[in-house]
């Protein structure tokens, strides 16, 4: 008798890996230089300093080397790379108006639902293009600019934004910044008026449907001095056979005593090279809250980055990452301590299975400046098979006696008395060792709002249907 298989091949990430022709897109050719950099500018009709900008970005670009210290990305061609690709379509902020393929994309996700629940404005992408935002008029008559980045351009808001963009991330960052400044592509704006409580959520959706393309948004976002802001980002793609690229940009500017949460669940598929940046500058009194959920991707590098300037300043970090087979996620935070009395907290969570390799780096530098600042690091590893790894790199530069900082590390593995004593109630294996993972990510999935934990502890379960029983 043929013994009974008790894993399944592959995950069924249906719900995640349909896809749309792109016969009627708009597609640059592939590749990276200064012809297409202008293009992109002459179809965006980019004011003049944005177009500088991306002709300074593609200079020091061209003069970086790739990263050798993390996962490996030799096989990263830009050369078969499309920079922009978009629909044969116009934002819209009626989803009425949004065309069929695009509007069935969003809800199979469940977008428009969550936008009728819960969401003060709603921000769609598309490949290279925002198809859809919208906020509610509550919202907005609170004063609240919530709208893409290329409309704040041309609007009364064009000098705040010419203020902020790519001042917090320069492009001599690193080379995929200078990627990032050459090429960019749709996004978000946000400012928070003084004193404005946003009550429910804004969020954005990034879908990157096309074959071999990157995706380059912009998110800037300004919370003003007493304002409060929860703000979601949300990230998938289909599986191809070719390379994917993501180099997304946040920039956020947390003022005296404001409050911004910041919460991502990037579910991105296994061809996808995630090479996304963070940034945060925080002012006196101010609080930035991270919650950061890594799932998908082929390889990741991922670190956002708080810079705690103003005195009484604070920073909280909440992360979890999967790694599965042909998955190497490198992740983590960093902060800086520059302001007097300033906090910072990291706590995360990797599970990692299959083969898949999980590595969190953390950085904590305190500043002569920065008397008395507290830090804390906790970073909690689980291994599911022998194959799998993780691993931990903690830094530290303190520069003031005064500091507090510590830094908390465990790894282990999966227990099997665990597994066999749920057996014995009456479970599966599978659905044994997913409620083990979802217990051990519990702290995470209460930071998210609820249709984003609902979505993680889904994900939690396709994953572990790949587990060999």
């Amino acid at each position: 008798m043929e013994k009974e298989k008790t894993y399944v091949e592959d995950i069924d990430r249906s719900m995640y890996d349909f896809r749309n022709e792109d016969a009627d897109a708009y597609r640059l050719k592939e590749g990276l230089n200064e012809e297409i950099v202008l293009q992109i500018s002459k179809e965006k009709n980019d004011p003049d300093w944005v177009r500088d900008l991306r002709l300074k970005s593609l200079a020091i670009y061209n003069q970086m080397k790739m990263p050798n210290w993390g996962p490996d990305l030799s096989d990263l061609d830009m050369d078969h790379i499309a920079t922009y690709v978009r629909k044969n379509t116009k934002l819209s902020n009626s989803w009425d108006d949004v065309p069929e393929e695009i509007k069935d994309t969003f809800e199979k996700l469940g977008i428009p639902q969550a936008e009728r629940k819960s969401l003060a404005g709603v921000g769609a992408q598309y490949d290279s293009e925002l198809v859809y935002h919208n906020i509610k008029d509550e919202v907005a008559k609170q004063g609240v600019i919530y709208t893409d980045i290329e409309s704040a351009l041309r609007s009364e808001y064009a000098d705040m934004v010419k203020d902020h963009f790519m001042k917090l991330l320069t492009p001599s960052d690193h080379k995929f910044n200078a990627l990032h400044g050459a090429v960019w592509s749709g996004g978000s704006f946000v400012y928070v008026p003084k004193g404005v409580k946003v009550s429910v959520p804004l969020q954005s959706y990034f879908r990157l449907n096309a074959k071999g393309a990157g995706q380059f948004e912009h998110t800037l976002i300004i919370v003003d001095e007493g304002a409060d802001l929860h703000f979601i980002e949300g990230c998938s793609a289909p599986k191809y056979n070719v390379a994917n690229l993501h180099t997304g940009s946040v920039e956020l500017f947390v003022h005296k005593n404001a409050r911004l949460r910041y919460s991502t669940i990037e579910n991105w598929s296994k061809n996808m090279y995630n090479l996304n940046s963070k940034r945060a500058l925080v002012e006196e009194g101010g609080k930035m809250e991270w919650v950061s959920g890594s799932f998908g991707s082929h390889i990741s590098y991922l670190y956002p980055m708080t810079i705690l300037k103003g005195d009484n300043s604070k920073m909280e970090f909440t992360g979890i990452s999967f790694a599965n087979t042909d998955q190497n996620l490198d992740t983590g935070a960093k902060v800086v301590h520059i302001g007097k009395n300033t906090s910072s907290y990291m706590n995360t969570k990797s599970i990692s299975k299959g083969g898949g390799v999980c590595t969190f780096r953390s950085v904590v530098k305190v500043d002569k400046t920065a008397e008395n600042a507290k830090s804390a690091v906790s970073c909690e590893s689980l291994m599911l098979d022998s194959l799998s790894r993780s691993d931990t790199i903690p830094a530290m530069d303190i520069r003031n006696k005064s500091a507090d900082v510590g830094h908390e590390a465990q790894i282990g593995k999966i227990s099997d008395e665990a597994v066999f004593y749920l057996m014995s109630r009456g479970l599966s294996e599978e659905d044994a060792k997913a409620l083990i993972v979802r217990g051990f990510a519990d702290n995470v999935s209460k930071e998210l709002p609820l249709e984003y934990a609902i979505e993680m502890n889904n994900l939690i379960r396709l994953e572990m249907k790949g587990s060999i029983g």
